[in-house]
This record gives structure tokens, C-alpha cells and sequence, in this order.
């Protein structure tokens, strides 16, 4: 997947030379517009972007009805491109990726069964207890699902029917992996790894659910067209506002049989929108013209990681860079961020000797080089790494 840039900097690609297309329209502009003082560099999260004043202008000339009826023109646009180009028979658009995880999963998943997931997955770690507070259903986790956990121990987790007549046991209603997994560093799991857990959810008859919050990195990273990506699992929920750039919205991917319970829980948690066009027009154009660009992000993270551990080595491995994430070890993770921040250098830490680096669509490389150098300052000072 290759980017170019045409003189006055709008970004063009290549079609030509990848196998991961997305169909788009001719304007292609994700240039700023006139803006006043610069402000601090923001990688706490690719979810701090702004509409693009490309995107801007799709959402005031959007097309709206009442999304509670199914009536709104731009929703069901947004519905059917995102089902077509991921390979399943529906989608339904949702205000987040937390309320997507939770009605995806509530669609396979009956009160009091179980949840596979991997220990620090998102499903588990971030969205607030949802599944059992609200879903009546309990998580259990297992390390290393993306890579380094055996087939086998996976297998061995499942209790999809009872075993040696012991009916008090939780049944396991689905196996739920996040692609890419962001407590990792934006790891990407490869196809062939998908494919078989793809097989053990199907010899085990449960679901397979993908928080794919990120799939479009994934993609990218791997040169493979998201439909491949997506196409081993029962359900999805796939993100617009993160490296996509779009203000809100997620969506929920699924087969013909699940889509009427997805949209029973939407409702049941407030989701269903008004005239909602207006959000799904920005979904659109991120879409069409916001994904092929993620090299972008890739390409600057990896630079970042090289730069941060020439500075500091020990404390960055620039090999488990695959996606827009950098994870950078430090003694004291807050400490390091209110330092950082206070050269107008926003990092976040998701651990108290842990800091991810997210590139996104409002960094640029001027940004960056920037940030390298004050992160790189930053680490140079640190006590040395254990």
C-alpha cells in the first residue's frame, strides 16, 4: 500500500500497487485548514483527531431521515458500503466502539455464559464492566491469544457443552480476539493465526467476535484487503473515530440471522440515533479516503520508536512497531507525561512504568520531529532501565 503526495500536499495513492483498495472518490483532501497558534502535539490517542474540512463539508451536505425508523439515507449508505466491504451480510452503525463490543457480544452471548478473551483486551480492561454489569455475562482470559498462546490450551479453555455430566458449569458463548490489540502496542494478528481460530470457534460451536476497533491499521500494516481480515468471524465492531478521523461512530458487522438482536440492544442502550446522517456522512468520507493513508501513521511511528531508542536503548524496541502505537518504558509513567506535556508533548500511560505514543491524522512529520525530540530529551535524563 503506497501513499504519494502531490505538490500542494494532498495525498494521492497508488492504486495500482495495492491489493488492500477502497474505493474513493476523486477529491482526496485531508489538509488543515488555516488555523491560529499551534498547539501542544497530542499522541495520547488517535481518537483526539478533528473532521477534516474535507469531511466537514460530507457532513453538512448529508442526506438525513430518522435512523429509529431506518429511514435516514446516509446511515444505511454507511450500513451497506462498510457490510460490503468487509465481506458480511449487514452492519449497523453505533455511537462507539464500547456500545459496538457490547451488542455484538450480547447478540451471541445469552445471560450467564462465558466470554473468551484475551487477558488485557479491551472487552476486559476498558469498557467499564460492561458485560456484566449490564450484559449478565462474565469474562475469562487467557494470555497471549494473538500469538503466543498454543491452539491447543485455547481448546482446552472452551466449555461449550458440560463436561462429565457437570451441568453447573458456565458455558462458553464466544472467543473474542481485537485485532489490533492496542494494551500491545498495536499488534497485528496474522491471517493464518485468524483462520484457526476461525475453526477451533466452529468445531467448539460458539462465536467468534473481533473487536476490530482498529482493523483498518491492520490491514494496511499487512497489505491485505480488511474483508480478509474480517471475514473469519461472526460478528465485528469496527471503529470510525480513531485512525479514521471521523467525530463519532463505530460499526457493528454481522450476518442476517444477528443484525435484528444487535439492533434490539442498540435500543435497549439508547443507540438509536435521530437523523444521524450527519455522523454517518463523516464515516462515509473516512472510508473512502482516510484508510490508505494510515501508512502515513505507520510509517511516522516506526520513526519515532528508531529515534526513541537511539536515545534511551532498553527503553523502546522498535521491532514491535507494526502499526501507529509506540510503547516506551520508563520508572514513573504519570511523572513522565506531566514533564512531557508541560513542552507541549501529550503521551498517555497505560501502565505505571508504561507510555503508548499514538500517531494519527493530525500529527505530521513536522510534529512529530518535533516530539521525538523532547521525548528523546525526556529519556536521556531517566534513571537507567533495570
Amino acid at each position: 500500500m503506497t501513499i504519494d503526495a502531490s505538490r500542494d500536499g494532498t495525498p494521492t495513492d497508488d492504486a495500482a500497487a495495492t491489493g488492500a483498495q477502497i474505493a474513493t472518490p476523486a477529491s482526496r483532501s485531508t489538509r488543515r485548514p488555516a488555523a491560529g497558534p499551534v498547539g501542544p502535539v497530542d499522541l495520547r490517542s488517535d481518537t483526539v483527531t478533528r473532521p477534516t474540512a474535507a469531511m466537514r463539508r460530507a457532513m453538512a451536505a448529508a442526506e438525513v431521515g430518522d435512523d429509529h425508523y431506518g429511514e435516514d439515507p446516509s446511515v444505511r449508505a454507511l450500513e451497506e458500503y462498510a457490510a460490503d466491504l468487509l465481506g458480511h451480510e449487514k452492519a449497523v452503525f453505533v455511537p462507539s466502539g464500547t456500545m459496538g463490543n457490547f451488542v455484538a457480544l450480547r447478540a451471541s452471548a445469552a445471560v450467564g455464559t462465558e466470554i473468551i478473551a484475551d487477558t488485557e483486551a479491551h472487552i476486559v480492561t476498558y469498557e467499564m464492566g460492561g458485560l456484566a454489569a449490564l450484559g449478565g455475562i462474565q469474562t475469562r482470559t487467557i494470555p497471549g491469544l494473538a500469538d503466543t498462546a498454543e491452539l491447543a490450551d485455547v481448546a482446552a479453555a472452551i466449555r461449550s457443552h458440560s463436561i462429565g455430566g457437570n451441568y453447573n458449569m458456565v458455558r462458553t458463548s464466544v472467543l473474542a480476539v481485537e485485532n489490533t490489540a492496542a494494551r500491545a502496542g498495536g499488534r497485528v494478528w496474522s491471517p493464518a493465526r485468524l483462520d484457526q481460530f476461525r475453526d477451533l470457534a466452529a468445531a467448539s460451536g460458539i462465536a467468534l467476535h473481533c473487536d476490530g476497533a482498529r482493523l483498518w491499521n491492520a490491514a494496511v500494516a499487512g497489505a491485505v484487503e480488511p474483508r480478509r481480515l474480517a471475514e473469519p468471524f461472526t460478528t465485528l465492531s469496527v471503529c470510525l473515530s480513531k485512525g479514521l478521523g471521523a467525530p463519532v461512530g463505530s460499526l457493528v458487522i454481522c450476518d442476517a440471522g444477528r443484525v435484528d438482536e444487535v439492533r434490539q440492544w442498540r435500543r435497549r442502550l439508547g443507540g438509536a440515533m435521530r437523523q444521524a446522517g450527519v455522523l454517518a456522512a463523516a464515516g462515509l468520507h473516512a472510508l473512502h479516503h482516510h484508510v490508505e493513508r494510515l501508512v502515513e501513521d505507520h510509517r511516522r511511528a516506526a520513526e519515532l520508536a528508531a529515534l526513541l531508542a537511539d536515545a534511551a536503548p532498553g527503553r523502546v524496541d522498535p521491532k514491535q512497531v507494526e502499526t501507529n502505537m509506540v510503547l516506551v518504558e520508563v520508572a514513573d509513567a504519570g511523572r513522565f507525561a506531566h514533564r512531557a506535556a508541560e513542552q507541549g508533548v501529550l503521551v498517555g500511560a497505560i501502565s505505571p512504568t508504561i507510555l503508548r505514543i499514538v500517531t494519527h491524522l493530525d500529527v505530521d512529520d513536522a510534529g512529530i520531529h518535533h516530539a521525538g525530540s523532547v521525548l528523546a530529551d525526556l529519556l536521556r535524563a531517566e534513571p537507567a532501565a533495570a
